[in-house]
């Protein structure tokens, strides 16, 4: 019986070729999308699961809460958390401290900044990351060791033997001008893709002795501190305890941070599971934790995934109804001769698995040719070898069960229940109205529609991120950082520049981001971006200053005594004549400030992010970190020349880079580039899955018409009328489809763009637009099949009648 349905199933299949084509191309797409959705999630939940530890190991967090009851959550501690909960808890076996650097190495005479992290000697004994050579006890024992992996010893040394051999590395306290040994004590493996913690260099945590003994190290919180508990700790228990610690060791530094700083936030200790980082919102893996995501991804994935093999389904169950007319005089037969239904459903089932077996092994190799692609598009290392996980393996086995199900189960139940009578006296015609095809054809539509509204919309809001006036000129500037730079240094190097006409000017400004707090009106604090800078930053970067001054050389006072404040600063404040106002820094003797000039808003971050306050000072005793360039258009390469020749002179033993500060700003909104590219592949796939089933659709609908358009034609009806007819059915489902999406779209992408403070407002015209592709999409689809039906002899199809 089993050889007698299969050789069935592969006549019917060879014979319709188009329809068999069809489906096993819409199913193969659907799945390949639903296999790649699988790898990522997988990989995904997969994240930090491999320790030993696990799932044992939690990062200490901290929850400030101000007298109004507004909470501040933070995954970074100091020195004190880890050593005094650990000697204080029972249920702590061991606890490490782990943060980010930044290290400067020699090899011969090229210096290179590199991406280096600092953890505790337990780091080896607490997290599983295997060393191929050395002692994981002993490797981050000694202040001068220190491990790397594989690719850094091939890179450094030229080989992974690398046991004992030096590295040079520039001494980060002093004056940084020296290269200190650093022996190689332990060589690891590369850490895993799916792993929060990376690094290629990893250096000992050395904390000093002042350090130590400063209580106020409770309040210094700049690196993320783990823990591993006993198996059976109560974590309640174990929050409840540090908590207690805190309140006791701390209690005299509590009471001198009030009297000093005003300060009166409460702090609550609690444990994070380390495996709940990587996707945390609230929490996110962050100073030296690597690749923090957000569940949202998955759930959009996964979202578009499903509309992708949903579609693929609809397919299948329309074309294998909409073809039963067909296969009546079949089902006749065999019923007549003995058939039972339950025979007839197997053999359609069977149908349907073969056309999904053909469908998933395509879907496989569809897979691998596009892993590389949606690697890019979705920042991941994804290997098709993950596809051999049992894990995945039983799940790619139930989706290719419930799709067998899925798309032939219906068309079974109807086939199966055909009368023979009606059937072999050609008597039999669909009943009905024929609602579930057209409800599935409105619900295609409905989703690809939603794609579209989807896609305008993230392109609109990239479009407006990427172009939106920044309220600065960031065009033709050049930076370059160099770390702990003197006025000196700046004022040098900013003289050697300029005697290059390529380059129009030059302005130092403080590295990184800083942030402090200072009194406003009396005693009422204010917190703000605290930035140094010269009298040159404004004009070069064509900051408008609205109100007062910039700093001016005509003033010496004004690096001691003067600070220009922007716009959200006084807003703020609450000033209404700002100009003349004290900026108090009450915690250093004696240094108050006077508000001279007031700087137009402009977004120094990313517009993912509100304008915060932000104040400007020219304090001697602040360092530089960076220097903006104004070169002349054109002049790129020249000036590039000259830069690089006089940095590497000025500063021979720090490392060179530089950057064109309009595509540093492009590179803030990657995320958003992403998922702009993921849209909107998402939405051809779904368009094209719906076109080729709404073609097949068509196709069978103009054969059932067959004799109709020879009437018609033979009565005098155009070309035109006959494929208005054809098409008119399906253009009105189309058009009906807009019902559902419209208001689905609109909720989606409102709570979307509520993520962005900078966002575009929701315009009618992208449904307008997305609408008119949805019915020109579908219209070119099925007039094609209508006019080639409309065209044709009808002497052909009335000479059986």
């Amino acid at each position: 019986m089993f050889r007698n349905y299969l050789i069935i199933t592969l006549r019917t299949l060879a014979h319709n070729k188009v329809y068999s084509a069809i489906n096993v191309i819409g199913l193969s797409i659907g799945l390949a999308a639903a296999m790649l959705i699988m790898l990522y999630t997988k990989d995904e939940v997969s994240y930090d699961q491999f320790h030993a530890n696990n799932p044992h190991i939690y990062r200490i967090t901290s929850k400030s809460i101000t007298p109004e009851g507004v909470e501040r959550p933070d995954g970074n501690t100091g020195h004190f958390q880890g050593p005094k909960f650990s000697a204080g808890v029972p249920e702590i076996r061991s606890f490490v401290r782990y943060k980010a650097d930044r290290r400067d190495i020699k090899k011969g005479t090229e210096i290179k900044s590199y991406e280096s992290f600092v953890a505790d000697s337990s780091f080896f004994s607490i997290f599983s990351f295997p060393l191929k050579s050395g002692n994981p006890t002993m490797a981050l024992k000694d202040p001068q060791s220190v491990v790397i992996s594989e690719k850094m010893a091939e890179q450094h040394f030229g080989t992974t033997d690398a046991l004992g051999k030096t590295l040079f590395v520039k001494d980060s306290f002093g004056d940084g001008s020296q290269f200190g040994p650093y022996t190689v004590t332990g060589i690891t493996k590369n850490c895993p893709q799916n792993s929060s913690i990376k690094f290629d260099v990893l250096f000992p945590n050395v904390v000093s002795k002042e350090e130590i003994e400063s209580n106020e190290n409770w309040f210094n919180i700049f690196q993320n501190t783990f823990v591993v508990l006993q198996p059976n700790a109560d974590l309640k228990k174990v929050e409840a305890t540090m908590n207690r610690i805190y309140l006791a060791d701390a209690k005299e530094s509590i009471k001198r941070m009030a009297e000093k700083y005003g300060e009166k936030n409460k702090v609550v200790y609690a444990l994070q599971p380390f495996t709940d980082m990587h996707l945390s919102k609230e929490l996110p893996a962050q100073n030296g934790l690597q690749d923090s995501s957000n569940p949202m991804f998955s759930y959009i994935l996964s979202g578009i995934a499903l509309f992708i093999l949903l579609i693929a389904c609809i397919n299948f169950v329309n074309l294998t109804v909409a073809r039963s007319l067909k296969r009546a005089k079949e089902i006749g037969v065999r019923k007549v001769v003995g058939g039972g239904r339950v025979q007839l459903i197997l053999q359609f089932l069977g149908e349907s698995f073969m056309l999904c077996f053909a469908a998933f092994t395509l879907s496989l190799a569809l897979v691998q040719l596009t892993l590389p692609i949606f690697n890019d598009l979705s920042n991941k290392a994804l290997s098709f070898t993950y596809l051999l996980d049992f894990t995945l393996i039983m799940g790619f086995v139930g989706l290719f069960i419930i799709t067998g199900l899925l798309a032939g189960f219906y068309p079974a139940l109807v086939l199966s229940n055909y009368s023979p009578v009606q059937t072999l006296y050609s008597r039999f015609k669909l009943s009905g109205k024929n609602y579930l095809q057209k409800g599935l054809v409105i619900i295609q539509f409905s989703l690809a529609s939603f794609l579209i509204i989807a896609t305008l919309t993230i392109y609109s809001q990239f479009n407006y991120l990427t172009h939106k006036d920044l309220g600065y000129n960031d065009k033709n500037i050049i930076t370059i950082d160099k770390s702990r730079m003197s006025r000196n240094e700046a004022k040098l190097l900013k003289e050697e520049l300029l005697k290059h006409p390529a380059i129009v000017d030059a302005a130092p400004k403080n590295g990184g981001s800083w942030g402090t707090v200072a009194k406003v009106n009396g005693e009422t604090q204010q917190n703000f971006a605290y930035e140094t800078v010269d009298a040159t930053y404004f004009p070069m970067l064509q900051i408008p200053i609205i109100k007062g001054r910039n700093f001016s050389p005509d003033f010496p006072s004004d690096s001691t005594k003067a600070v220009l404040v922007n716009e959200t600063f006084v807003k703020k404040a609450g000033w209404k004549k700002p100009l003349g106002q004290t900026v108090d820094f009450w915690y250093n003797e004696g240094e108050k400030y006077t508000v001279i000039g007031v700087v137009k808003d402009h977004h120094f971050e990313s517009l993912n992010a509100e304008i915060q306050p932000q104040l400007f000072t020219m304090k001697p005793g602040n360092l530089y970190g960076k220097v903006f360039l104004k070169i002349k258009p054109g002049t790129e390469t020249a000036a590039l020349g000259h830069l690089e020749k006089t940095y590497k002179k000025l500063f021979p033993i720090s490392p060179y880079e530089y950057k064109f500060m309009d595509e540093e700003n492009i590179k803030r909104y990657e995320a958003e580039a992403k998922w702009k590219q993921i849209m909107l592949f998402g939405a051809i796939l779904t368009i094209f899955i719906s076109c080729i089933g709404l073609f097949g659709l068509a196709t069978l609908s103009a054969e059932r018409r067959t004799k109709e358009i020879g009437i018609r034609k033979v009565l005098g009806a155009s070309v035109a009328s006959i494929t208005a007819l054809l098409s008119g059915d399906f253009l009105k489902l189309v058009s009906f489809s807009f019902i559902f999406a419209f208001p689905a779209a609109y909720y989606a992408i409102k709570e979307w763009l509520q993520n962005y403070p900078y966002r575009i407002d929701i315009s009618a015209w992208t449904f307008v637009i997305a609408a008119a592709l949805s019915i020109l999409i579908a219209f070119f689809t099925v007039s094609f099949q209508s006019v080639r039906a409309a065209m044709s002899n009808p002497v052909k199809s009335l000479k059986s009648e």
